[in-house]
């Protein structure tokens, strides 16, 4: 039997630093699966579940990750150009992981772990981050539009020129976060901590600020 057949039927879970590039996986069950430090380029996992899997230094560029379970640890990992669309990443670990260029379009991603991930404009309309970590995070020039980030730990993150039209930010930490030239249209900042936050030339138009921490 082959390395992917036997990962297709599940009877093994430990396959680290395998290659899989471009290899069909879409429908799987691979929970708890050790595909540490893999090869997956262009692989496609769509409606997978990858519930508590071991994907942490792997290289998933342009992989498809469409509507898959994917509370895991993606600690350090390559997505670049992952297709994440309404994908399930509550509470995953994604800490210093590459999004750049990742469709996350009605992903769920409250509670996960991004602290200094890159998500170099991003699009994230709509996103639930509700207290994510996002810590030192790079969202410069990413799309917030309508996100959701309540409670989201946003300290020291780059936010400049980052589109954060009607998103929700009430009670966020915003401490010493980057905001020039970010768009805060009509953007719900109450109860948020603004301590040191640098917002030369933000848009703050239609912006609630009422009972922020400063």
């Amino acid at each position: 039997m082959t390395t992917i057949e036997t990962i297709r039927k599940g009877q093994e879970k430990h396959f680290p630093g395998v290659d899989l590039e471009d290899e069909n996986l879409a429908h799987c069950q691979l929970e708890r699966i050790n595909l540490a430090g893999a090869n997956l380029v262009g692989a496609d996992f769509s409606h997978s579940n990858l519930k508590g899997a071991r994907l942490d230094g792997a290289n998933l560029l342009g992989a498809q990750f469409n509507g898959a379970d994917l509370r895991a640890n993606f600690l350090g990992a390559n997505l670049m150009q992952a297709d994440l669309t309404q994908a399930d990443l509550r509470g995953s670990n994604l800490r210093g992981a590459n999004l750049m260029g990742a469709k996350l379009t009605q992903a769920s991603l409250s509670g996960a772990f991004l602290s200094g991930v890159n998500l170099t404009g991003v699009n994230l309309a709509g996103v639930d981050l509700r207290g994510a970590d996002l810590k030192g995070a790079n969202l410069n020039n990413a799309n917030l539009k309508g996100a959701n980030l309540v409670q989201a730990d946003l300290q020291g993150a780059n936010l400049s020129e980052t589109n954060l039209e009607e998103a929700d930010l009430r009670g966020a930490n915003l401490a010493g976060a980057n905001l020039v030239s970010a768009n805060l249209l009509c953007a719900d900042l109450a109860g948020a901590n603004l301590t040191g936050v640098d917002l030369d030339r933000a848009c703050l138009v239609g912006t609630t600020l009422e009972n922020k921490n400063s």
